[in-house]
């Protein structure tokens, strides 16, 4: 049981929550205790695809949240909440609304490497505790800008006037959608709050592959929960990987750095079927950057 597990998560439903729903449907299926991880936080009101790890797969949920993300989101304008979405409550009002043509001039500015100051209401550490709940005891919260890239913005077409727009949105790791919802908004004259949000990709992983939680828990109560799952390598389809011998595999296994032929960057090593570590190359040296216990 190491591999993925890529949920559809449900509105309403927490990160930590679903982690919690595939731990049970593991322990409903007989295969026993494993360590379970997810590769990137989805807020409640937000839903699509959520890679939640299993086994030795769990050692790649850091890279997950490294990784680009793809959303589709809606910006619902004429009223800002101090959440940014539909949870928070009511902060600012506008009687202002954009046309199709105003949005489609602005969203070149969103386009690229731009600076975002995150939400109040997020986990971000400030002097040790949670943003979200300085926020909650009714503290003015700071939050320092920080470079985030737009890879892509495309406008989903919408009819005049506009009090709503659909947008989908290719980011890097550390983008907050519903900054970038609250900022477009802005400036475009008005203001705005995130109405939907749903991720379609996270890293390699998209909705094609995702399960809801009830055939989660069908498969559970089936045995066939180990059907449902992706191998360890479906995290790591982004990188190349590179053949080991028996002897060089152990030599990995034991934290050896190996020298060969000059490589450059992250790898794979296989050893025939069998996931080994992730690698990193430089020149003719190989070193361990995370090892599989397989």
């Amino acid at each position: 049981m190491h591999g993925w597990i890529i949920l559809d998560k449900p509105h309403g439903l927490g990160s930590t929550q679903a982690v919690s729903a595939v731990k049970r449907a593991l322990r409903i299926s007989g295969v026993g205790k494993w360590k379970v991880g997810h590769g990137g936080t989805l807020d409640p009101l937000a839903t699509g695809v959520l890679p939640v790890a299993i086994g030795e797969a769990t050692k790649l949920a850091g890279r997950m949240l490294d990784s680009d993300k793809i959303y589709d989101f809606t910006i619902g304008f004429g009223i800002q909440t101090d959440t940014l979405d539909l949870e928070g409550r009511e902060i600012a009002t506008s009687d202002h609304r954009p046309t199709l043509a105003d949005v489609e001039a602005i969203l070149p500015r969103f386009t690229g490497p731009i600076e975002q100051a995150p939400p109040a209401y997020s986990a971000i550490l400030i002097d040790g505790q949670r943003a979200y709940d300085l926020a909650r005891a009714g503290q003015d919260v700071e939050m320092k800008t920080r470079a985030v890239t737009i890879h892509s913005l495309c406008l989903r077409g919408n009819d005049e006037p506009v009090n709503e727009i659909t947008l989908t949105a290719h980011v890097s790791k550390g983008t907050y959608i519903r900054s970038l919802a609250r900022d477009i908004a802005l400036a475009l004259g008005t203001v705005g709050h995130v109405t939907m949000l749903r991720r379609v990709k996270a890293g390699p992983f998209t909705l094609e592959t995702a399960i809801s939680l009830d055939k989660l828990d069908e498969a559970a109560r089936g045995g066939g929960i180990a059907q449902l799952m992706l191998p360890l390598t479906a995290g790591l389809d982004d990188i190349p990987a590179l053949a080991v011998s028996p002897d060089d595999a152990l030599a990995l296994r034991q934290g050896k750095v190996l020298v060969g032929k000059p490589h450059t960057g992250l790898m794979l090593a296989m050893e025939g079927d069998t996931p080994v570590a992730l690698v990193e190359a430089s020149g003719p040296e190989i070193r361990v950057v995370r090892g599989f216990n397989l």
